[in-house]
């Protein structure tokens, strides 16, 4: 009778753990299906289509942009004050991220990515720059010790997208490394359209 009773549990068992697997499948949709827009995807060779980025580091070097990620795309190139004839030295790093839309509380509508991306826009503590096509933050720290030694971040916004760029060289003054990372990320928000 034990072995009985054991059997018929284990049998219970499995067919209560099959339907509930049935159940959790077509109940279990993904958040995409409610009306959440999805991410926007980026192009693969995002970084190759920002083009020459030379002027920004020191002369005589051929370093590009390398790409690494493919939802959140980061682009990258650094020289080494060591590798230059020169006491010159460059990093100029980008961080394209888009965004998915959210859902929202009870009885709400979901949340746009571009909503979204405001809101992580919103959340960066940074300068306001005014004047400009796009939603614009900016950070300038120069060198504590006079030299121009610079170094800068720019956040622009436009849609479910943001675009981080820091960029730090020296010898260049800070009211042209700032041009210089608003000019990459202008080329950035422009070939994530």
């Amino acid at each position: 009778m034990g072995g009985r009773l054991v059997r018929s549990t284990a049998i219970a068992g499995g067919v209560t753990a099959a339907f509930g697997l049935g159940i959790g499948y077509s109940a279990g949709g993904t958040a995409q299906s409610k009306g959440v827009e999805p991410a926007r995807v980026l192009p693969a060779d995002l970084c190759s289509r920002l083009g020459d980025v030379s002027p920004l580091l020191p002369k005589a070097t051929n370093a590009k942009l390398t790409q690494s990620g493919r939802t959140e795309v980061m682009c990258a190139v650094a020289v080494s004050e060591r590798s230059q004839s020169t006491f010159s030295a460059a990093t100029l790093t980008l961080k394209i991220r888009p965004y998915a839309g959210r859902e929202a509380g009870a009885n709400q509508l979901p949340e746009s990515p571009a909503a979204v991306a405001k809101q992580a826009f919103d959340r960066q503590p940074w300068l306001l720059v005014n004047g400009r096509p796009y939603p614009t933050k900016v950070e300038k720290k120069p060198a504590a010790d006079g030299r121009l030694n610079s170094r800068v971040s720019v956040l622009v916004q436009r849609g479910g997208v943001t675009v981080q760029v820091d960029y730090t060289a020296h010898p260049i003054d800070l009211a042209t490394a700032q041009q210089a990372a608003l000019v990459m990320a202008d080329r950035a928000i422009w070939e994530t359209k």
